[in-house]
């Protein structure tokens, strides 16, 4: 099944608190991503990056939310970047493509899902230790690589951030998949909210395979498309040494593949797949760019790749 795949590079560390993450798009290509998407049949553009100046050139408290009790970093920088992604990738699915977006941290999703939800109704299927669930006034860190989620489904104190915000996301069609790692507060909101939340002890459990055709049909319930979000730090550490805020006891190689695999096989039955982003690639902590290469793998899996 050949299709257009763009690739955009979002090079950005505003989101995170581990420097080195903005490297992830140049790091993913290096690893030969364009041969990989290929190989799966894919018509492969790629745009380069957008332009993102360095974390050391900006600070980090500029247009911080400045009422007590709220926590967020580079809100300025974040919102900027997140308008200019958002573009791309609903340009990039106006003219028949599926954007496939390099990060850098998980904040980029915010643009990503608002371009993919922009006219349209989507899910999102969150392959990820970490909930992303927090919002300024829930944040030990302040990070906003922690609040994309919260902030696309307009979470409690984020509800007001328009740029942030994406309507056509349906929150009863989000659904994470492999969570390790939650503070109390995004615990709290993701058991009220209306997604879907299955954890590494429910992989143990029921095995990959009934995880992800759930999965796969809660995203995809009376929605147009699903965006797919793949944080690498979902993987177990000694599958991607390579991320800021790795977890223990994470999804393994062959579930990871097999998961990425079932979404090719149900995109091509129904035609689901809208939008994906891959992040959290961080060169500097990876170990001969494992991490890097597994991301082009995975996101090769996703749009069609096979062994036979």
């Amino acid at each position: 099944m050949e299709r257009e795949v763009r690739i955009i590079g979002a090079p950005t560390d505003y989101g995170a608190n581990r420097r080195g993450v903005d490297m992830g798009p140049s790091a993913i290509r290096y690893a030969g991503l364009a041969d990989e998407l290929r190989a799966a049949g894919a018509d492969v553009t790629d745009t380069g990056d957008l332009l993102v100046p360095t974390a050391e050139t900006r600070d980090p408290s500029v247009d911080e939310p400045k009422e007590e009790g709220r926590n967020a970093k580079f809100v300025r920088e974040v919102e900027d970047v997140s308008l200019r992604l958002a573009d791309q990738v609903a340009e990039a699915i106006d003219d028949g493509g599926v954007p496939l977006v390099l990060g850098g941290d998980h904040s980029i999703a915010i643009g990503c899902l608002s371009g993919s939800g922009r006219d349209a109704d989507i899910g999102a299927i969150w392959f990820d230790a970490h909930g992303d669930y927090n919002t300024p006034e829930t944040s030990p860190s302040g990070n906003i690589h922690g609040m994309p989620l919260a902030a696309a489904l307009a979470h409690r104190d984020l509800a007001d951030v328009e740029w942030a915000n994406a309507p056509g996301l349906q929150e009863e069609n989000v659904v994470w998949v492999g969570l390790r790692s939650l503070d109390e507060a995004e615990r709290k909101g993701i058991r009220e909210s209306e997604a879907t939340a299955f954890t590494m002890s429910d992989i143990d459990e029921h095995g990959m395979s009934e995880i992800i055709d759930q999965a796969l049909e809660i995203a995809t319930d009376g929605v147009d498309g699903i965006h797919v979000s793949l944080d690498l730090d979902w993987l177990d550490p000694n599958e991607a040494p390579g991320v800021g805020t790795p977890v223990h006891g994470g999804a393994t190689y062959r579930e990871a593949h097999y998961a990425l695999e079932r979404v090719a096989e149900y995109d091509e039955e129904h035609d689901v797949l809208r939008s994906m982003d891959a992040v959290e690639v961080n060169p500097v902590l990876d170990e001969h760019n494992q991490t890097a290469k597994l991301a082009t793998e995975l996101a090769a899996s996703a749009l069609g790749k096979r062994i036979l």
